[in-house]
């Protein structure tokens, strides 16, 4: 009896605690969602008091949820917008870039392996003006390949996505006719084309339907063993997406990065430079009231750019350039 007093007692005194746990809801890009997945299940071994709960739903999501006040920071692969940030007046939102990724043309053609892409390709597939495998401009980017006689179908994605903005800032920047007829968003009209939700849905379209190509960031062609081409960058050279060649691109980003983060690196220069790269980053409000929840995002931001940061290359991302990582750990302190 005495035991079962003491073992009652002892789960009375326990359950405060635990529900004392400080809960921090989040939401946003599907781009970085494997590596934030596994930096908020390492960070809460670490500090078992806090738990942070994302929701991957894409960028456009996660700004809206941001700017409603569902959640306490947002997730983007594009910065917030000007019009953006002026609808949201009780704070100033802080862009923290967390990790570099690559936007990759993921393809479904049999017997196609490791194929080229220069931009002007890539625009006219999306534009569907390149209806066929075999078109002489794809034949162009790849002497020497057998190429199908087959018709193209292109996969996009269907909700508001960070992963569409790199990919049609990039287009923007290489085909005048895409600037023009299309343009950079999260969400485009799309002239042709199957639409999937997330990074996971366009890469499952992609490959249960033949003769198909999307756009995936890197991780999600990796993970569900795709294959995806190299493209040409503003050297000349055709590079693959890798964690070299995606740093390569930030490397100029690194040394003149605007006091608010807000940045483009796709269609950066460099021999060896991925030209469908980009930042990602958290929104997180510059004033948060609740003393706890504030010292726990602080803390965790603390921690991802220090410890976080060694987990980014076996996930197919490029860990921060030092100088702003530097430049962040000083922005911490603007979180009032």
């Amino acid at each position: 009896m005495k035991k079962l007093i003491l073992w009652i007692t002892l789960l009375a005194i326990a359950a405060p605690l635990a529900a004392s746990a400080e809960t921090i809801n989040a939401a946003g890009a599907t781009f970085p969602a494997p590596i934030y997945q596994k930096w908020f299940e390492d960070f809460h071994k670490a500090h078992a008091d806090i738990q942070i709960n994302y929701q991957s739903i894409g960028s456009g999501g996660g700004i809206r949820q941001l700017t409603e006040g569902t959640v306490d920071f947002g997730a983007s692969d594009m910065p917030m917008t000007d019009d953006q940030l002026s609808k949201i007046t009780k704070y100033k939102v802080l862009h923290f870039p967390t990790v570099l990724g690559g936007v990759v043309p993921a393809y479904s053609v049999a017997g196609a392996a490791s194929l080229k892409f220069s931009g002007d390709t890539l625009a006219g597939i999306f534009l569907g003006n390149i209806k066929k495998w075999n078109d002489a401009a794809l034949a162009k980017d790849n002497p020497g390949v057998k190429l199908p006689n087959e018709d193209i179908t292109v996969v996009h994605r269907s909700d508001g996505s960070g992963t569409s903005f790199v990919w049609t800032d990039y287009l923007s920047k290489v085909s005048p006719e895409w600037k023009m007829k299309v343009g950079a968003n999260t969400s485009v009209n799309w002239p042709v084309g199957l639409g999937g939700k997330g990074n996971e849905g366009v890469a499952g379209l992609v490959k249960q339907t033949p003769n198909s190509i999307g756009y995936v960031e890197l991780i999600y062609a990796a993970q569900n063993k795709m294959e995806y081409g190299s493209v040409k960058n503003v050297a000349g050279s055709f590079v693959k997406a890798d964690v070299a060649s995606v740093t390569e691109a930030a490397a100029g980003a690194a040394k003149d990065m605007p006091a608010d983060f807000r940045v483009s690196i796709t269609n950066a220069p460099g021999k060896n430079a991925y030209p469908i790269s980009s930042f990602t980053w958290m929104l997180l409000p510059d004033k948060i009231d609740d003393a706890t929840k504030k010292k726990s995002i602080k803390d965790f931001l603390a921690w991802m750019l220090t410890t976080g940061q060694g987990n980014a290359a076996d996930m197919f991302y490029a860990p921060l350039p030092k100088p702003v990582v530097a430049k962040e750990q000083k922005q911490i302190a603007l979180i009032k």
